[in-house]
């Protein structure tokens, strides 16, 4: 299976309750067909304190998993959600923008 958006990528939300939201990619599962995107789909997390490990109680917000056909890989270049082409250069598969023909490069931040 193809991997059409990877960690580090900047994706937009096209649909569901987040629609319009624009974040990072944290995670992909692509057997699951799913990806942690920061500051989407944001669900609340209770949690009991637990003092041998630091843990303070309360609720905490997190990004939740969701599916991979919901977002669209934003640009880099032309700044707009696109879908993903491949091109092969050098005998190496490059991941390409549909609308400007622009490689896209992973920029994952250390």
């Amino acid at each position: 299976m193809s991997v059409r958006i990877r960690k580090g990528d900047e994706v937009e939300v096209i649909t569901g309750k987040d629609r319009g939201k624009r974040g990072t990619v944290q995670e992909v599962h692509p057997d699951a067909r799913r990806i942690v995107v920061a500051g989407v789909n944001i669900h609340k997390r209770h949690t009991k304190p637990n003092p041998q490990r630091n843990v303070k109680g309360g609720i905490i917000e997190q990004p939740a998993g969701m599916d991979i056909g919901k977002v669209m890989l934003v640009c880099p270049k032309c700044g707009e959600p696109t879908r993903v082409g491949h091109r092969t250069l050098d005998g190496e598969k490059q991941r390409v923008c549909k609308k400007c023909g622009e490689q896209i490069v992973v920029q994952e931040k250390a």
